[in-house]
């Protein structure tokens, strides 16, 4: 009697959640929100500065096919512009032209009939000017502008792209922008980010910190080797510190170009913003999480023995575009027994998975914004011992990690609250001899926050009201480890999405079953897609 009473109580929830997913079509981002978001970084930037940036580049897949286009993720939090080949700037202080002041302009793509017949409508310059911009200019104009940027203290940009592809039928495509922005700010060929931010920090850095410093390259440059062939930063870890810091010597040996432009404080200040989500933002992110958490329900239902981690990331999918995700928000990762120990699987091409754990890492991605949910389920519907008690170990460190995801707190009070209780458990079940060797079995961090990136942009201070982070303690042992054999071949994760509030947080991912007597439960419940029978193909 009781486990009809629960059949029937989770089929009601689950058809009056599935309605209420449905019912909830009437979203979107409004202009305002990415007005908004322009006027913030404006307050951010310094006097008299611009912001420029560019659109995603189109990515070749093979020979004439290309990948569906994917706005980044920056310019589309500024802009709401979905079309490739643009650029935006943004003024700190207003400028004035014949036609009045402005501090913004949106640079696009003019229609063309040919080019929208086979590869889709464009919204041109007029479908530009219905996003609220001050200027909305055709891409073409953007060589011709007289804007001098040396008059400007300060360029802000994200890294140029390096994958562009020049499209030689159009003079203005992004490969030109950007190729015309660096003639612009008179950016040298063989330029490097990476090594003048050590620049500035080398030119910076006060007689107390210098020799730190000369222990942090030479960290960094154990990985990154390149960076020692300069001969700046190879003078400055070789030179005496004391001879370093005096004023004569820093002058003559140490002439590092000064240029106005700057690829650090653009990614810091959108950092700032994008961490904490809006009210509109948290609705999309919701949305997502529920349609996620819907497919992971709904595969735990029809997931059968023999089948393959393709055909159960396909499973995810359907249900993905059923409920109107265009997309994924990140490649899936659907691994079964050994594969559940490779943390970012994604190749999913073993087939007839049998009597195994299946680790299944997928989100769906809402306009523009993806969730996270991981759930790791027996394929055969029942948990063996050994299985359960792994699944026990991951599922109260969550619980742990869930309990300290509150305002105020830090991501490593949630790290360091999942690992004591993975720690424990291992050591308990003798599959850990010495705790110095958790991160065998205990590999990565915890927690990360989402949005319009899956790993979305964050400082990973004190943890705020409005943050969605995830919660996805895992343990993996591989087969050949230093434990019984019994324990090889399981990898368990189990990942939610946390929305953090002002009195405690609240699991958007709730949904999709996590204690493993439920999982065992929701295997047991009839499926829709168990009539749906595809005929045999013979060759």
């Amino acid at each position: 009697m009781i486990t009809k009473i629960f059949y029937k109580v989770l089929i009601i929830y689950s058809l009056i959640f599935h309605l209420d997913l449905i019912a909830q079509d009437k979203y979107g981002i409004s202009n305002e929100f990415h007005l908004k978001n322009r006027n913030n970084l404006r307050d951010q930037m310094p006097e008299n500065s611009v912001s420029v940036l560019f659109s995603n580049p189109v990515r070749n897949r093979s020979n004439d096919v290309y990948y569906s286009y994917h706005p980044d993720p920056n310019y589309y939090y500024l802009t709401g512009w979905r079309e490739p080949h643009s650029v935006l700037m943004i003024f700190k202080n207003s400028l004035k032209d014949s036609l009045g002041s402005y501090d913004e302009i949106l640079f696009v793509r003019e229609r063309n009939p040919y080019d929208e017949q086979w590869n889709g409508k464009r919204k041109g310059l007029e479908g530009a000017k219905k996003l609220g911009f001050d200027r909305v200019i055709s891409k073409k104009s953007f060589s011709q502008m007289n804007f001098n940027f040396e008059t400007f203290d300060k360029v802000l940009l994200n890294p140029f792209q390096t994958d562009v592809k020049d499209i030689i039928s159009d003079e203005s495509d992004l490969f030109d922008l950007q190729n015309q922005l660096k003639g612009k700010i008179n950016y040298p060929d063989g330029y490097d980010p990476e090594i003048f931010k050590w620049y500035n920090r080398i030119e910076s850095v006060n007689n107390k910190d210098a020799e730190k410093l000369k222990n942090q390259l030479r960290f960094y440059t154990k990985r990154n080797k390149h960076i020692l062939n300069d001969k700046i930063i190879q003078k400055f870890i070789s030179m005496d510190t004391e001879e370093f810091m005096k004023e004569t010597i820093r002058k003559s040996s140490y002439f590092i170009p000064d240029f106005n432009f700057n690829f650090d404080l653009l990614t810091k200040y959108l950092t700032n913003q994008r961490e904490i989500k809006s009210t509109e933002e948290i609705d999309l992110i919701r949305k997502a999480v529920k349609i996620s958490a819907v497919g992971q329900s709904e595969v735990m239902k029809a997931v059968k023995s023999g089948m393959s981690e393709r055909e159960i990331q396909g499973l995810h999918q359907y249900i993905y575009k059923r409920y109107g995700a265009a997309h994924e928000g990140y490649p899936s990762i659907v691994g079964a027994g050994e594969n559940s120990c490779i943390l970012h699987y994604i190749t999913n091409d073993k087939t007839n998975v049998k009597n195994q754990l299946i680790l299944m890492d997928l989100g769906a991605e809402y306009q523009g914004y993806t969730a996270d949910v991981t759930r790791t389920i027996p394929i055969n519907g029942r948990f063996t011992p050994e299985q359960r008690q792994i699944y026990e170990i991951v599922y109260k460190a969550q619980e742990a990690g869930i309990e300290m995801a509150k305002k105020g707190n830090s991501f490593s009070q949630i790290y360091e609250a999942t690992k004591k209780v993975a720690l424990e458990g291992l050591m308990e079940l003798g599959i850990l001899k010495d705790p110095k060797n958790l991160r065998t079995y205990y590999p990565h961090g915890v927690a990360h926050h989402i949005g319009l990136d899956v790993h979305d942009p964050g400082n990973y201070g004190p943890i705020s009201e409005n943050m969605i982070i995830t919660v996805e303690p895992g343990i993996y042992i591989p087969e050949g480890s230093d434990c019984d054999s019994k324990w090889w071949s399981i990898g368990v994760r189990i990942e939610d999405d946390i929305l953090i509030t002002n009195s405690g947080n609240e699991n958007l991912s709730k949904f999709a079953p996590r204690k493993w007597k439920l999982i065992e439960k929701t295997m047991s419940l009839k499926s829709p897609l168990d009539k749906f029978n595809l005929p045999d193909i013979v060759n």
